[in-house]
């Protein structure tokens, strides 16, 4: 019953408090819980994005016919590789994401695996390299997870007649950048070529390789959004899913450096014959003591030692197997004679040892090693040869690397283990906010979906909850208080329930868990201790009666007679006399 009345009041206190705080905030909270997390749950409608601003390439393929009209497959061959395996034969395909996809959401696939593949696109427009930042956007799915290859784009360079039926890893390019892993290496490319000034040569440069680990990007199967933003200003930064993993500047954090050092060492300098680098030498005044005999062994046999009592010299240690039987296929013109495998010598088992008995060996105390001249300065040491510096025949100081060659088309040129990598939503532009905007109307609508399907209903509690923190108060009134009133119901219980307990011993004189009697042994013996008053004897006789006729009477009554500590039943008495 009370445990009703609990949950009655807890009730009362959960719908008072949500009826106040509606009262009080009915213009922030507006949405109920269930009904939320419902609304998360609904289908996404996705609708193919329209590029607007300083676009430079845009690409969802969400349209196959327009795909097929704008992206063309390589007919070349790879040189330098055996004619098996030459030709870009990998296959391409516009796909929708395997699971987990948006509706009318399709993206370039990589069908095949351990072959090559290449395929690219020409800019809407030649992307120059003037006071305009260039950022360069696209996703990856590892469907299949990845073994090894890479997934990185290539920013071909703009060159006059350029024939993209002939793409292949020779041609030309500004920018490489995105994935690529082997084994356990994890890498995120980007790699841009440098022009040099004096002589119009090109040499790829390398950015330094990212502190964050990247090898949850291979293998979780989902998309993840790769974005990279080299500035006028030389700096850049690489993020993965608008998370910076890499950044720095063109002139400091690449290798080999963009700039060469200004002075190298001299190739013609040849060090001195007579040059001294020996910081230390063998004294040459230094002599061998004429005791000294490099002759000694090491150690020697120990004359003190005394052959053990039973050692067996007859016994071997080591006996052919009786139990051995050559096998039946056993040919000795071609396997040799054979022999039973050797096991321990059983009788040696009890024995301190067999064989022929030897002396144990200890060090010798005569020997001193081969005999060296102690070490000195060497008065002619000249310290560490090194080459003469001379100027850098080859330096140029570029201060504005990003002034690179000019972009003309977009390709995809790369070899992997793992097929059904899929390539979506590639953009170039000078412009944050649409390289932004593009991703939140393809990308996030895509990661959201894929996270949303993936996450539990637990998650998905604490992700509304996190969106709503003054669903907090409802938790801790709906949860915190039922277990609080609870937990006070049962102590209050439990506390009565001794307390009963201890009274209903006191009224009855029965030995509790830790009295074993010992309280009434006590009265007892206290009250054979006092002397009787005069004419005690008879009015305890005449209170004794008394007392069993009303128990007679009365019945149940005993157990409305107060509670009294415990005294003695010959002080009680005498107080009632006096």
């Amino acid at each position: 019953m009370r445990l009703i009345l609990l949950i009655a009041l807890w009730l009362c206190l959960s719908i008072a408090v949500r009826c106040d705080d509606d009262d009080r905030e009915e213009a922030t909270v507006t949405e109920e819980l269930p009904e939320g997390v419902a609304e998360e749950t609904e289908e996404v409608v996705y609708v193919s994005p329209t590029p607007n601003g300083h676009i430079y390439f845009a690409e969802h393929f969400d349209v196959p016919e327009e795909f097929e009209a704008k992206w063309i497959r390589s007919q070349a061959k790879k040189e330098g590789i055996d004619e098996e395996i030459a030709k870009y034969d990998g296959k391409w395909a516009v796909e929708s994401l395997m699971k987990d996809g948006l509706k009318g959401d399709l993206g370039l696939v990589l069908k095949s695996k351990a072959k090559h593949a290449a395929i690219s696109a020409p800019l809407d427009r030649p992307f120059v390299f003037t006071n305009k930042p260039l950022i360069v956007q696209y996703d990856v799915t590892f469907q299949n997870g990845q073994e090894c290859g890479g997934a990185y784009i290539k920013l071909l360079t703009q060159e006059t007649g350029m024939r993209l039926s002939q793409f292949t890893d020779k041609t030309p390019y500004t920018i490489m950048f995105g994935p690529d892993k082997c084994g356990n290496d994890h890498k995120l490319h980007f790699i841009f070529q440098h022009k040099n000034p004096k002589d119009g040569s090109f040499s790829e440069k390398h950015a330094k390789k990212p502190n964050t680990r990247l090898d949850e990007y291979f293998k979780d199967g989902k998309p993840h959004l790769y974005t990279l933003m080299i500035h006028p200003d030389n700096t850049f930064d690489v993020s993965v899913d608008y998370k910076i993993v890499n950044k720095g500047t063109l002139l400091e954090d690449f290798s080999p450096p963009v700039n060469p050092p200004s002075e190298i060492d001299d190739p013609e300098d040849r060090k001195p014959d007579d040059w001294d680098e020996r910081e230390k030498i063998a004294d040459p005044d230094a002599k061998k003591p004429d005791d000294w005999d490099e002759d000694e062994p090491e150690q020697v046999a120990d004359a003190d030692a005394v052959k053990p009592d039973g050692w067996l010299d007859d016994e071997p240690e080591m006996i052919p197997d009786p139990s051995a039987e050559k096998p039946e296929d056993w040919d000795e013109d071609m396997d040799g004679t054979w022999e039973a495998p050797l096991i321990n010598n059983p009788s040696c088992e009890s024995a301190p040892g067999c064989g022929l008995w030897k002396a144990p060996m200890k060090a010798n105390p005569k020997f001193k090693g081969k005999w060296r001249a102690a070490m000195i300065d060497n008065p002619n040491y000249r310290g560490k040869w090194r080459p003469r510096r001379i100027p850098n025949p080859d330096f140029f100081e570029d201060k504005h690397p990003f002034n690179m060659a000019s972009i003309g088309a977009v390709g995809l040129e790369i070899w992997s283990m793992s097929d059904n990598i899929l390539f979506d939503n590639f953009i170039i532009t000078d412009d944050k906010i649409v390289s932004e905007q593009w991703a939140a109307e393809t990308f996030d609508l895509k990661r959201n979906l894929v996270d949303r399907d993936q996450e539990s209903v637990v998650q998905r509690l604490m992700n509304y909850t996190n969106k709503n923190p003054w669903l907090w108060a409802v938790y801790v009134i709906v949860v915190g208080l039922p277990l609080v009133l609870i937990f006070t119901f049962c102590c209050n219980s439990q506390e009565k329930q001794d307390a009963a307990r201890a009274a209903l011993q006191k009224k009855t004189d029965e030995a509790g868990e830790d009295d074993e009697g010992g309280d009434d042994q006590q009265n007892e013996d206290e009250s054979e201790g006092v002397p009787p008053l005069e004419g005690e004897e008879d009015e305890v006789k005449d209170d004794d009666n008394a007392k069993d006729d009303e128990a007679e009477e009365e019945g149940s009554e005993d157990a409305a007679v107060p509670e009294e500590p415990a005294v003695e039943k010959g002080t009680r008495r005498r107080a009632r006399k006096d």
